[in-house]
């Protein structure tokens, strides 16, 4: 996963945005302890993010037409690291 992705999302939809870590938690030889997804307003974050072994998702539903938004989803690892990454959707009619 590239630290920024980009995404189109209509206004009615709600779906699963997926962080994987699983690369940069090779490369730092870690797991993820813990995770956090900032939705920010305008989107709604329907229950809390799911952590797998090596990725977080997050659903999400809502938005304003024309508007972009960003989701940060911040990890903690078990050895203590804390990283971040970003999730851009449009929204916009599909």
């Amino acid at each position: 996963m590239a630290d920024e992705d980009s995404f189109i999302k209509d206004p009615a939809a709600r779906l699963d945005y997926t962080w994987d870590w699983s690369k940069w938690l090779a490369d730092v030889a870690d797991t993820i302890s813990s995770a956090m997804v900032v939705v920010p307003a305008g989107l709604t974050a329907v229950g809390p993010p799911v952590v797998s072994d090596t990725a977080v998702t997050q659903r999400v539903e809502g938005g304003t037409l024309d508007s972009v938004h960003t989701l940060v989803c911040q990890i903690i690892t078990a050895g203590g690291l804390i990283d971040e990454r970003s999730i851009h959707l449009t929204i916009a009619d599909r």
